[in-house]
């Protein structure tokens, strides 16, 4: 067998997998987002109609707003647990990542008993405090699962930086503030670009959560299920799954061309 037989060979199931669940799959998605009553103005619609742009522009705020609070609390935790050895850390570092360990909906069942009607906050606070049904709830539902995903990589490259260049920069009469500004920033700022690319995209497409959080606002994932089940609007459906799909994915492609590494989505 010659190697350009062998890597055929090994290349085979690959593309069967690529072809049968992935290239198919959104070409049959792309299709169907043509075949309604609008065609191509299907994706006029998304901006012109006030329902979709609007679920549309909140679905990205409040996907960038959980990044980027996600790695303001992730990269100052990693840090901490990367730098410190005490009794406990196990337990502490299997605490924040716990929930990687549940759907989506177990998450947003926990966010309703801290904010829910009948929740501890409601229980507690004078003026009945209510927020998890809200865009507040749902940032603090996606923060949830966010944060240990970006919590293991910046561990991962927190271990991996040079202390003798942060002792050089303390010895050249930088302050604390400048070492982390000029030395571990810079190190870390791969990896965060990678997770934050990776938490960018578990909220934009988080259902679970969505589903049980967002009864009086829209995001695209659940304006999507309702169009598919409740409409049985197949076309916009389909439309508004291209239009997250490709936000997504520019926002992982403008990623990986800034961090220079691999960045992959969870779903």
């Amino acid at each position: 067998m010659t190697n350009k037989t062998f890597v055929l060979t090994c290349l085979t199931p690959l593309l069967i997998f690529s072809l049968a669940f992935l290239a198919f799959p959104l070409v049959r998605l792309f299709l169907s987002s043509v075949e309604g009553d609008s065609g191509w103005a299907v994706y006029l619609d998304i901006i012109r109609k006030p329902r979709y742009l609007n679920t549309l522009v909140l679905t990205v705020l409040v996907s960038l707003a959980t990044t980027f609070a996600a790695l303001a609390v992730s990269t100052t935790a990693g840090m901490f647990l990367s730098r410190n050895k005490f009794r406990g850390r196990n337990i502490l570092l299997s605490i924040l990542t716990l929930p990687l360990a549940f759907p989506g909906v177990v998450i947003g069942f926990l966010i309703i008993l801290l904010g829910g009607r009948q929740g501890l906050i409601n229980q507690i606070t004078p003026g009945h405090v209510v927020f998890a049904y809200s865009v507040i709830g749902l940032f603090l539902g996606y923060l949830y699962f966010s944060i240990p995903r970006v919590l293991l990589t910046v561990m991962a490259a927190a271990e991996k930086l040079d202390p003798a260049l942060e002792e050089a920069a303390r010895t050249l009469g930088a302050n604390p503030l400048r070492v982390v500004i000029d030395v571990i920033l810079p190190g870390l700022m791969p990896s965060l670009i990678a997770s934050g690319a990776i938490a960018f995209a578990t909220a934009m497409g988080a259902f679970g959560t969505a589903f049980t959080l967002a009864t009086n606002i829209d995001v695209i994932p659940m304006v999507i299920y309702t169009e598919f089940t409740l409409s049985a609007n197949i076309a916009m459906a389909a439309a508004l799954s291209i239009v997250l799909g490709v936000v997504t994915w520019i926002l992982l492609l403008i990623a990986r061309s800034l961090s220079g590494t691999t960045v992959a989505a969870g779903g």
